[in-house]
């Protein structure tokens, strides 16, 4: 019986220079982002340029987390409390819980078999609920048409927040995951795409909304010695009007980042041949449904979804257990018992309103996730798939 031996949460170790660059940090005792010298750009001000130009947008500000950047996006966009903000109910719960954060009221929108938002139900919720905002989970790095995204955020004037948690180094026809919307935000959290353990990027296009982010991060009256944030003047009221959230990145974890995103193409290619090795295998076991993937979209495959349409809770129960027993571990997103990072829409229960979605929930109910560190070859890639079908075709 084959069986795989290897850890699903073991990351590849931080690369030399950032190992290196981090020692510096440490030996200059000077950690925090604001503690230079007069002209001096410290690690955080260099991953913030380097950011901006690997996306080619005009302001970048490094944050403590990916969810703290969505929050003070949705702040610095401003959203008052009461405001409702449409957004994927297939997502993770640090999105809705940077939602309730800033005081909105998500409005669920419904996933499709591919895993994306529903592009008509979330067509039908911006014109029946009013809302100005949209914050887009690219959830588990699966794109959805940005084109038509657009254009409906155009029609229904709605503010757009990409979460990009999983998109690092996507795209969609040729343009970078990110710089579709209004704001995106990016996460260096371990099992993200660059890791610093915990860490969040947020850019923008609009000086207003990066001055106000500024503050909301912890600027004190320090904002004219970021780099890649707008001139002086865009902060002559929001100095004053932006409260301080404290949550800035520290010097330690961009001196960790900084090398990692010089390697991001690299390592992108890297997580997608691995995926490739386990998608053209499970691809013909008839059981499995894959999803589509457009060829608009270029995505990274540093995790892979799958669903088993026709099988019963039980069953699904069955197949994590069996393959958990064969070292391969999966994810279930249909389980009513949130476990681990995984929970399901209807278990936030600090949602006012919950909507019922029978569409997503049957999505969801045979809805299967797995991670894919580069820490595993091609061939344990192809093991770990082979095995899953072995499960599958035996529960089935």
């Amino acid at each position: 019986m084959k069986v795989f031996n290897k850890s699903f949460t073991q990351q590849e170790p931080i690369p030399q220079k950032g190992i290196d660059a981090a020692l510096e940090v440490m030996k200059s005792g000077r950690l925090h982002r604001y503690n230079t010298l007069p002209g001096e750009k410290g690690e955080v001000d260099l991953l913030e340029l380097e950011f901006a130009e690997y996306l080619g947008v005009p302001y970048c500000l490094a944050c403590a987390s990916g969810g703290y950047a969505i929050h003070i996006a949705m702040r610095a966009a401003g959203l008052q409390p009461g405001d409702k903000v449409l957004s994927n109910a297939f997502t993770l719960a640090p999105v809705p819980g940077a939602i309730h954060n800033s005081g909105g009221e998500p409005v669920f929108v419904d996933v499709t078999d591919d895993y994306c938002i529903d592009l008509d139900d979330l067509e039908l919720k911006a014109r029946e609920s009013g809302a100005k905002f949209l914050l887009l989970s690219h959830m588990r790095g699966h794109l959805a048409d940005m084109d038509r995204i657009i254009a409906i955020c155009n029609q229904y004037d709605l503010f757009l927040i990409e979460d990009c948690a999983h998109t690092m180094g996507a795209s969609w026809n040729g343009v970078k995951s990110g710089t579709f919307g209004d704001v995106a935000c990016f996460s260096a959290q371990t099992y993200k795409h660059i890791n610093s353990g915990e860490g969040g990027l947020l850019t923008t296009k609009h000086a207003d909304v990066m001055a106000k982010a500024v503050m909301y991060s912890g600027s004190y009256m320090l904002f004219a010695n970021h780099h890649k944030a707008p001139p002086v003047e865009a902060f002559d009221d929001a100095r004053y009007e932006t409260p301080n959230y404290s949550g800035r990145m520290d010097n330690l974890r961009a001196a960790i980042l900084r090398p990692q995103l010089a390697d991001l193409e690299t390592q992108c290619k890297r997580w997608n041949e691995r995926y490739d090795a386990v998608n053209d295998i499970i691809a013909n076991c008839s059981s499995i449904h894959l999803p589509n993937r457009p060829e608009a979209e270029v995505f990274v495959g540093s995790s892979i979804q799958f669903s088993l349409p026709t099988f019963t809770p039980e069953q699904i129960t069955k197949v994590i257990a069996v393959c958990e027993e064969r070292g391969v571990m999966l994810k279930w997103f249909g389980n009513a018992v949130p476990m681990g990072y995984t929970s399901r829409y209807d278990s936030w229960k600090y949602i006012k309103d919950m909507p019922s979605l029978p569409t997503t929930e049957a999505i969801l109910a045979t809805l299967l996730d797995m991670r894919i560190p580069l820490t595993f070859t091609l061939e344990d890639c192809q093991l770990i798939a082979n095995i899953i079908v072995d499960v599958v075709e035996e529960c089935f």
